[in-house]
């Protein structure tokens, strides 16, 4: 079974198949899927597996039937095919012990060639036939028990029980003898029955099996850049409901090739999207967001030297002449560099009525006197603005608008500042400066941990207290290629 026809197969049991609970780490992402998002997964899951079915090779048998006024006739059926499979209803059915996969009224095709021979009481003479058949299996019943086990974050798969059982057959041949029709009918049919039965249920298993091997394969980090990577381990055990299930996983920032930071995460309410024929939430805790904050600030990513600005009478000191004289005074017509470094990881709040951002930073004032560098003063800032998230792709983006600010005086070597002269040219630096250095960076987002081949669709983005949920519908990506005119991709 190739990959693109079993990554349907990953998202459903990754998200409806309970497995035991483990104690060693903690969640800060959970992903809901709703009754819509479950019907949706169990259908394309259903189509997928159905069609990897067709065809299905089923070995020759063979058979020797006694015919009344014939005798003993020697019949082989070969290059037996099963074509053609049709599914009547479907359903998922999740429980403790594990997650039950039916499909009830499945009906299929088998071409078959046949061929007949037998002797006579004419010496060594012996007649001969062959031609081919249409054989028709309806009613057939399949059902699949699996188990998944969260071993060390990934997860195993195994089989509890996989059964196909068939109803009734009808066989039509193409030529052959009256007798023929009836001696293959009550010495074959029980036979063909079998092989079907056990084909279906060994390309299932196979495909099962396949399925095992990929989901070990699964990234336990997504890339962000060349610094950070997302936590995807699986952890905890799946809560379900009647209408909908989930999963947790760790959800931290983590610097590449390092674990990530112990972070504090208070009992949360399940998913909650407000419009309930949303396919799936995800809901990411304050603490994935100040874990990414941390790890920049670890890796020395909050500094930079600013030399060029929209209003560049900034940086020299004529331009502070009437602001701090003592600065022009002791160095007249100077060029200037801004230090900007932050002080503390940047603290984040979600609330339901906004999210909130709290950056702390140290502003160097440099002055350049040939190839020196000389720092003349340094002011300490507290920044408090709002942010605001968006879904573009799979990247859940943010953007920081400036509320206010309190600045203080952290050492100078020109003497007394006075703040509230000052202020007019902080606020004009943060605006025309750091905001959009910031919102550079926000802007590029980190991706929600969505599988391959899949994508979101009008989402919904909603702060809670401490969370932010993203509720959508989900695409599947082949689908949407081949249907442009009516899936908006926007």
């Amino acid at each position: 079974m190739p990959p693109l026809k079993t990554i349907y197969l990953t998202i459903i049991f990754i998200l409806i198949i309970p497995y035991p609970i483990t104690t060693g780490d903690q969640s800060y992402i959970s992903i809901l899927i709703t009754q819509k998002g479950l019907t949706f997964t169990k259908d394309l899951l259903i189509s997928k597996a159905i069609s990897s079915l067709t065809p299905t090779p089923i070995p020759e048998i063979v058979k020797t039937v006694k015919i009344p006024l014939i005798g003993k006739v020697h019949v082989v059926l070969k290059d037996i095919s099963i074509n053609g499979v049709q599914v009547g209803s479907s359903d998922v059915v999740p429980s403790v012990g594990g997650v039950v996969i039916v499909g009830n009224g499945v009906s299929c095709e088998l071409e078959v060639k046949w061929h007949y021979s037998y002797g006579t009481w004419v010496g060594p003479v012996s007649v001969s036939d062959s031609g081919t058949a249409s054989i028709k299996v309806d009613g057939m019943e399949i059902s699949v028990t699996l188990d998944m086990v969260n071993k060390e974050g990934s997860m195993n798969l195994s089989i509890v029980e996989c059964n196909c059982h068939i109803n009734d057959i009808s066989i039509d041949l193409d030529g052959g003898a009256s007798w023929l029709y009836q001696g293959i009918v009550d010495a074959f049919e029980d036979e063909i029955v079998l092989a079907v039965e056990k084909a279906i249920t060994k390309k299932l298993k196979a495909g099962i099996s396949h399925l095992e091997s990929i989901l070990q394969t699964l990234p336990k980090q997504i890339p962000v850049d060349d610094t950070a990577s997302l936590n995807v381990t699986f952890v905890n055990n799946p809560y379900m409901s009647d209408t909908s299930l989930g999963v947790e996983i760790n959800g931290l920032f983590v610097e590449n090739k390092t674990h990530a930071h112990s972070y504090h995460n208070g009992l949360q309410p399940p998913v909650s999207c407000s419009e309930s024929s949303k396919m799936i939430g995800i809901a990411l805790d304050e603490a994935v967001f100040k874990s990414a904050s941390a790890l920049y600030y670890n890796a020395k990513f909050m500094h930079w030297i600013v030399d060029k600005i929209p209003q560049q009478s900034i940086l020299n000191t004529a331009g502070w002449r009437f602001i701090v004289p003592q600065l022009y005074k002791k160095y007249p017509n100077a060029d200037m560099n801004l230090d900007i470094t932050l002080s503390d990881p940047p603290d984040m709040q979600i609330s339901w009525q906004k999210i909130g951002a709290i950056v702390y930073a140290d502003l160097i004032i440099d002055v350049l006197e040939g190839d020196d560098t000389i720092p003349v003063a340094c002011i300490s800032l507290v920044i408090a603005g709002t942010g605001s998230v968006e879904l573009v792709g799979k990247n859940l983006k943010s953007h920081m608008n400036l509320d206010d600010f309190t600045m203080s005086l952290k050492w100078s070597k020109i003497g007394t500042l006075h703040m509230f002269l000052i202020q007019p040219v902080m606020w004009t630096i943060i605006e025309t400066v750091f905001l959009p250095y910031v919102n550079a960076r926000l802007g590029v987002g980190f991706p929600l941990p969505i599988i391959r081949g899949f994508m979101l669709q009008n989402a919904e983005i909603i702060p809670s207290d401490s969370r932010i949920t993203v509720c959508s519908d989900v695409a599947y990506e082949e689908y949407v290629d081949s249907s442009r005119s009516l899936v908006s991709t926007s």
